[in-house]
Formats: C-alpha cells, structure tokens, sequence
C-alpha cells in the first residue's frame, strides 16, 4: 500500500482535507473515531513527550518511534507528520524520510527555518535563506519515493512570502505551506502566487491566522487544512476541570452513570479498536460459518 499516494489522491479530491493533530496514542485513538486523517504535530509531541514548548527539543528518533505507533494501530489513516527543519542537517532529513516512509507515514512537512526555532505562529522566527533551504528540500524531494512532501516557509516579511511561497511552488513538493498566515486577504495572494499547486492551511487555537470552516477553506483554494492542537488543549482544560472538581469534592471521584463522564469500560472499548483495525473484515460466508 502506498500511503503517500493514497494521501495524494484524497489532496487531489474536491474540497479541503482535514488532518487532526494527535499528541500520544490515547489522543490518536479519539480523533480516529472522528477523523481519516492525523497530522503528528511538532507543538503536541514536543509538549507530550518532552514537557517542553515547540522549540526545538525534538529528537528525530523519538518522532520516528511515535509514528511507527501510530502506523501499528491505525493502518488506514492518513499520516502526515511534522519534521520541523528536518532536525538542521540536510543528510539527517533525508535519513528521516527514508525512515518514516519505511514506517508508513503519508507525508511529512519540511520547514525553512533555522535555529533557534519556533512554532509556527510564534513571534522571532527565523528562516534560511532562500537556496539553502531549497538545496535541502531538493534533497529530500530526491529520496522520497511516494511520500507526500509539504514545503513550509515561516517567513514573516510581506515580499519574502510571495518570493518564497513562489519559490517552493515551483519545486517538486506536492503541497506548500506558508505559516503563520494573517489574514483571507494573504491566503487569496499566496493562492495566487502558487498558482496550481496543493495549498495547505495550519489552523492553531490561539495562533496569528483566522478561524475558518473548511467550507470556507475550500472557497479560498485551500487543499488541506492541519488542526495542529484541539486534542491537547481540549485535554488540558478537561483534565484541569477534572482534577479541580476531584480537589473540590474532597478525593471523591464522580459517578461514571452520566452520559459525559468516561469510565472503564469505555476507555476499554476505544483501545481495543487499535487491534481490532488489523483483523480483517469476515465475509458474509465466514460470520454464517462462525
């Protein structure tokens, strides 16, 4: 199965295709029951994994052993997953890819950022310069086989946008992102810049760019739209709510009876899917002879 390819033909399809970013395997394991599509966010597993903010902590072995988590439980979801600068050397990214793609990842988003760097819509970012960046994109482009690419600029300077943007459309990448997009005003003229290629829109809780619906997106040109951090900050301010209601309520758990309160036996039944998704689909014939 070419998980690269089948990402591409859903890109390709009318409309703009969601991916939920997911932080661990419990996170994982909701947003299949919502969503086709995953994007493994740099700012969820940084903050996940590491305790730490999207600032570069990220060492690319761990990221390789979450995906390959996640491919193990989720063997028809779209994966597309963020390297953030291809962890600085060119030879690295490449190592990366090729071993994500050996795993099964769909894509991956490759940024034009240097150290130090930041989340996307964070102030001080700081972006290589222009060929440099595309040498090592080039490089990647060269050793992917049908892994989808995304090229991700974070420039900040109106002109450097449009350059860059331009630029990284021209290329081989599939799709193209520009981060931090302010405004629909900016995402009509990136549009414009990139003509035909695949556009793709990070939309993050409180970040720089607005709140759209996806039927918005798709009136924009937007292709694909990333949700980088509603499971996790959702279970964040649950489990803040949770624990100050526990506190409140002197260590007395609340009863599971009400319809909104997640007990044992449904957290039970969400994980158990992660090995039922690998068992094939009996036949009419073998659920008669069953």
């Amino acid at each position: 199965m070419s998980y690269g390819n089948t990402l591409r033909a859903a890109i390709a399809e009318p409309g703009t295709t969601p991916l939920i970013g997911v932080y661990d395997m419990y996170s994982a394991s909701v947003a299949a029951g919502h969503y086709d599509g995953m994007f493994v966010s740099g700012f969820g597993f940084a903050a996940s994994y590491y305790g730490l903010p999207d600032i570069g902590f990220i060492a690319w072995p761990d990221m390789l052993g979450f995906v390959q988590r996640l491919r193990g439980a989720f063997p028809r979801h779209h994966l597309l997953v963020d390297i953030d600068d291809g962890y600085v050397d060119p030879e690295v990214a490449c190592h990366v890819v090729e071993g994500l793609e050996r795993i099964g990842a769909s894509g991956v988003i490759l940024e034009d950022q240097k150290r130090p760097r930041r989340c996307g819509h964070a102030d001080g970012k700081l972006v290589l310069p222009l060929a440099e960046y595309l040498e090592k994109l080039d490089m990647v482009l060269a050793t992917r086989k049908d892994l989808v690419v995304v090229a991700r600029t974070d420039a900040t300077d109106e002109a450097d946008i449009l350059r860059r943007a331009e630029a990284l459309a021209a290329t081989d990448a599939d799709v193209v992102l520009v981060d931090g997009v302010r405004s629909v005003e900016w995402i009509r003229r990136i549009r414009e810049v990139v003509d035909g290629k695949p556009l793709l829109f990070n939309q993050i809780a409180g970040g720089k760019s607005p709140r759209l619906s996806l039927t918005e997106l798709g009136e924009l040109g937007i292709d694909v739209a990333i949700y980088s951090t509603p499971c996790l900050f959702a279970a964040h301010e649950a489990m803040d709510a949770a624990l100050g209601e526990l506190k409140r309520a002197d260590g007395r758990l609340p009863a599971t009876d009400a319809r909104d309160q997640i007990g044992v036996a449904e957290s039970t039944r969400l994980l158990a899917k992660n090995i039922t998704r690998h068992h094939p689909v009996p036949t009419a014939r073998e659920r008669v002879d069953a």
